[in-house]
């Protein structure tokens, strides 16, 4: 059986690596830090909360969806994000982990 560059890397190498992927531009940490610090989902426009066009700011939720650590439900008229509280707590534990 044909061992592949995938097979050398761990299931937390690879979540780190894709968290850290999304929190790769300064946009996603504001969004990250704006759903963080609400008690519940955030509704509404985010576009009126952060300096970008919807469809920039549509591009960023979706890398943080993509990478598991925000929650999206669309409900028209209304869209619905929250972080990913078990995603998030995992990412935090790997970043602190590689971080000590």
């Amino acid at each position: 059986m044909e061992t592949t560059k995938k097979d050398y890397f761990t299931a937390h190498q690879i979540d780190l690596a894709r968290f850290s992927k999304a929190l790769g531009h300064p946009v996603r940490i504001a969004i990250l830090q704006l759903l963080n610090s609400q008690a519940c989902c955030f509704h509404g426009d985010m576009a009126e909360e952060l300096p970008i066009v919807k469809s920039t700011l549509s591009q960023h939720l979706n890398e943080l969806k993509d990478a598991g650590l925000i929650k999206g439900t669309i409900t028209p008229p209304t869209v619905k994000y929250c972080i990913n509280r078990e995603n998030w707590e995992l990412a935090k534990k790997l970043m602190n982990g590689l971080l000590t």
